[in-house]
């Protein structure tokens, strides 16, 4: 990338699998309003059309994969789109990269599918430096939880893209990607007062994900225990990775992580429709978080 990546950014499943003529328009506004990345992610499916639909739709906004599944794409063909979306949009596109979970890629393919994760990335690495326009380390992030994983985000890309994670935990991706790699940290955010209503937004939206052994295990890694992750998750783990509330306290939430050595902070806002474009949200939110 030409420009280190920082300020706060959007992550949005529906900038990728809603309507394109809408997500177009939404990604204009989004960066007309200050915020200086747009992240999608990628479960299925073309990723590369959704990334030239927001590319288009903007001049100066970061447009990132949070993440491209290693297990979905080649790296000859993730090589060659990256060169060629680069070519029509500028030095734009920040590809994250990420080797999935077990459940999914067993369920798409076959039992026993998924192996030795952190060999695979590598390899997958390998095979972008190959490409006949290798896709160079300083336009991809790993998204990496673990030690291991970390190492090769610090030795083998610009840096990393920590999904579902608490301010001590972008502390310690920092710690492991060194002074120097780029930390970009999803946060989760609800935008609600009301704690109830709240909790149960976040609950809906981490039900997916409390199952999955490479998150759970890295909440245990801080502290959490089975019974914080039972039953919807405890409010203790809700409250932790979801932030909720107004404007000021969902900032005050984004400052602990660039206090916790963040360089970017993309915001997930959440509602009671998963699918839907949250615009009023990212408009309320923009004067506290793009300033």
């Amino acid at each position: 990338m030409t420009i280190r990546l920082s300020g706060t950014g959007i992550w949005s499943g529906a900038l990728r699998y809603g309507d394109a003529g809408e997500a177009a328009q939404r990604a204009t506004e989004l960066e007309e309003l200050g915020y200086t990345a747009l992240w999608i992610p990628d479960i299925g499916g073309d990723v590369f059309g959704p990334l030239a639909n927001l590319l288009g739709a903007t001049s100066t906004a970061t447009v990132a994969t949070g993440i491209l599944n290693v297990w979905m794409h080649s790296p000859e063909e993730t090589a060659a789109q990256h060169a060629a979306l680069t070519a029509d949009h500028g030095p734009r596109f920040l590809c994250g990269l990420g080797i999935s979970h077990r459940p999914l890629i067993d369920h798409l393919n076959s039992p026993g599918a998924y192996q030795k994760p952190l060999a695979t990335m590598s390899a997958y690495l390998d095979g972008l430096d190959a490409a006949p326009v290798p896709l160079a380390e300083e336009d991809r992030v790993l998204a990496a939880l673990g030690p291991k994983m970390l190492e090769l985000a610090r030795t083998r890309g610009a840096g990393t893209h920590p999904y579902l994670v608490t301010p001590e935990l972008t502390a310690r991706a920092r710690a492991g990607i060194g002074p120097d790699g780029l930390v970009a940290v999803e946060q989760g955010v609800v935008l609600e007062t009301d704690q109830d209503r709240a909790r149960a937004t976040a609950r809906l939206h981490l039900k997916t994900y409390l199952g999955l052994p490479n998150y759970s295990n890295n909440w245990k890694r801080q502290g959490f225990t089975d019974d914080d992750l039972a039953d919807g998750g405890s409010d203790r783990l809700v409250d932790a990775l979801v932030v909720w509330g107004d404007e000021a306290t969902i900032a005050a939430r984004i400052q602990e992580h660039r206090d916790a050595g963040a360089d970017h902070v993309c915001i997930q806002v959440l509602t009671d429709d998963p699918g839907a474009l949250p615009a009023e949200q990212w408009r309320a939110l923009a004067p506290a978080l793009t300033a």
